[in-house]
């Protein structure tokens, strides 16, 4: 068992001290949890095999699951990646730093434990100075999927991060919540219309406007597993983002959704089960049963992006049986948000 240190460090201003235990760590090809504007992230250096595996050890990961890589200077890119369209010249220009994750052809110099086995790459630069700070005086990019066991919701806390991995890991850089709260978009950008493999902090239609066409992985938008040979991003092929608790989405009108949601409490309170509800601002007055947390407003989905992974853990620490959601509409960040429901719930989705 490691020893976690907890190291609180400031959001706007990282004290450079703290910030060097953590590169330090990173150097010797050790783990470290920091924070990013999506969620936090679990460390290590990309460039080192056995650091890599120890992400996987300690998340207990697929080890065809790739990794998002990290970087701090925008031209860090041409050393990892190879063959960048111009596409991605100008994404990177309008997105980055920022929740856009490029998938490119890997350079030579990736080791293929970092890329889940494949030929190529998914990079990113976020916009968070603790993480910047550290990428930069660590003096390498940083491999880093979400700091939480695998398939459990994302960590937006520092806590979060110590209820799943102290112990398995060196360090966490505490910098208080995240501010997006699901992770970045994955668009690879190796096919040719550039598609969509994960929804996230950048919209379809933010995309769609810079490049015209773009396509979207039908896992992405999916309400049914969908089979998937090799996994081409986080996010794809393994239960994702899931609470304890059992978990159901109702989809439809709302007005349909709240009736069904409040018949589905009843029955399964009636049946002896603790019943959890994630409702929106719109809706909670409707739910006299059950714990009744709201995600947000409906008509400000970054609220409810920011919220969502957060409260499914409330949940699951007030011993909830069920978590019955609402479902969401799927239009800019609603498609990232829906995307982490059905997963959360395993696709078990009710339409009305």
């Amino acid at each position: 068992m490691k020893k976690t240190i907890i190291i609180k460090v400031s959001k706007e201003n990282p004290e450079p001290d703290k910030i060097r235990i953590a590169a330090d760590i990173i150097r010797r090809g050790g783990l470290v949890a920091f924070p990013t504007e999506t969620v936090y992230g679990l460390g290590a250096d990309a460039l080192n095999p056995d650091a890599v595996k120890e992400i996987y050890a300690a998340k207990m990961r697929p080890p065809d699951n790739p990794i998002i890589v990290h970087i701090a200077r925008k031209e860090d890119v041409y050393k990892l990646a190879v063959d960048i369209p111009k596409s991605g010249e100008k994404l990177i220009d309008i997105f980055w730093p920022g929740p856009l994750t490029l998938v490119l052809k890997a350079s030579n110099i990736v080791p293929r434990v970092t890329t889940g086995g494949l030929d190529t790459i998914a990079i990113r630069m976020p916009k968070h100075e603790v993480a910047l700070a550290l990428i930069r005086e660590a003096g390498r990019p940083i491999a880093a999927p979400s700091a939480n066991l695998a398939g459990r919701p994302s960590p937006t806390l520092a806590e979060h991060v110590l209820q799943d991995l102290f112990g398995r890991i060196d360090a966490i850089l505490d910098a208080g919540p995240t501010n997006i709260g699901v992770e970045s978009t994955v668009l690879d950008l190796s096919c040719n219309p550039p598609q969509i493999l994960r929804p996230g902090g950048v919209t379809y239609e933010d995309l769609k406007a810079v490049l015209g066409e773009v396509s979207i992985h039908p896992a992405a938008v999916a309400k049914s597993e969908v089979h998937i040979e090799r996994t081409r991003s986080p996010g794809m092929k393994y239960k994702h983002y899931a609470p304890k608790a059992e978990m159901l989405v109702v989809e439809g009108e709302l007005k349909s959704v709240i009736m069904k949601v409040r018949e589905l409490a009843k029955y399964y309170i009636e049946a002896g089960k603790k019943v959890g509800i994630l409702a929106t601002d719109e809706s909670m007055k409707e739910y006299n049963l059950g714990i009744v947390k709201s995600m947000g407003s409906r008509n400000n989905l970054a609220s409810v992006a920011r919220n969502l992974f957060k409260l499914l853990r409330e949940l699951d620490n007030e011993g909830v049986d069920l978590i019955i959601a609402e479902g969401l509409p799927q239009e800019n960040l609603g498609l990232a948000v829906m995307n982490r429901l059905r997963k959360a719930a395993s696709y078990n989705i009710i339409n009305v």
